[in-house]
């Protein structure tokens, strides 16, 4: 140690200096030697990288996304159970019953005096009921015709421009049941014949012109219905009109059957040309 003035020292050249790592020589150049730090962390590969581990989802992250689909599967089957129903309809399904009525704002069916089922359309009211073979066919005040069996209801049509005429008069006689499980439905414009079993329109029959029908003037006769149709300028044999299950009744007509359609049997089988034989 070299001793200065006033009793002080400070270290020599050689003295506490930290240690300088070794060199090597490699083909005449020095290169520092380098430590490996015995308590250093080796470095992982990143996962995405080859050799590394995959990345793992978190429990957290799995419970999180299952509470997400069960809270969309509830909100789904809420709003596919809160949704209208189709026509406003509510029905109160119950056991097919032979007898139906109209009263006030439902349709109503009985067994003797037991009560079967009720059927309702939100804001609407029913002007006819006709029952057939445990179902009820009913005529609403805004033109709908709708036929339930109790169960379900089984199908829906509208009547064209009939809405008016149908709050003002009712619908007396507008329902008519035909041979054939054919429904006749009875407007001043025209004659609509449906399927009862499914609703299929068969036939319309339009009034001729300057006339109307009148279906509160309808009788059945045999197989026939014979409907009013007045009218302002025309002899009486027109005023008069009869149809069936088939469409209007007239000389040598050649109706379409109304038979559901069957597989391999088309509605229309005899498709070719009467002119041309078929090739």
């Amino acid at each position: 140690m070299a001793v200065l003035q006033h009793g002080r020292t400070e270290p020599s050249d050689t003295e506490d200096r930290p240690e300088q790592p070794p060199t090597a020589v490699r083909h005449g150049t020095p290169t520092a030697v380098r430590h490996r730090n015995p308590t250093a962390v080796p470095r992982q590969p990143p996962s995405g990288l080859p050799g590394g581990h995959p990345a793992r989802t978190p429990l957290k992250g799995l419970l999180a996304l299952a509470l997400l689909l069960a809270a969309v599967l509830l909100l789904v089957t809420g709003a596919h159970r809160i949704r209208p129903a189709p026509y406003g309809d509510h029905l109160t399904p119950g056991p097919p019953a032979p007898g139906a009525r109209a009263r006030g704002d439902l349709v109503e069916a009985y067994d003797g005096r037991t009560l079967r089922w009720r059927y309702a359309r939100v804001g609407r009211r029913p002007l006819s009921v006709l029952p057939t073979r445990g179902q009820a066919i009913t005529v609403w005040d805004d033109g709908l015709v709708t036929d339930t069996d109790g169960r379900s209801v089984r199908w829906h049509r509208a009547l064209p421009a009939a809405t008016g005429w149908l709050r003002a008069r009712g619908g007396a006689g507008v329902l008519r049941l035909l041979d054939g499980g054919i429904l006749a439905i009875v407007t001043p414009a025209r004659i609509a014949a449906y399927r009862t079993g499914d609703g299929d329109l068969r036939w319309v029959l339009p009034a001729r012109a300057g006339c109307a029908f009148r279906p509160e003037r309808a009788v059945r006769h045999g197989s026939a219905l014979l409907v009013a149709q007045p009218c302002v300028h025309g002899a009486w044999t027109a005023q008069l009109v009869a149809v069936d299950d088939l469409g209007g009744i007239a000389p040598h007509r050649t109706p379409l059957g109304n038979d559901p359609p069957r597989a391999g049997r088309p509605e229309h089988p005899r498709t070719e040309k009467a002119l041309a034989p078929p090739r």
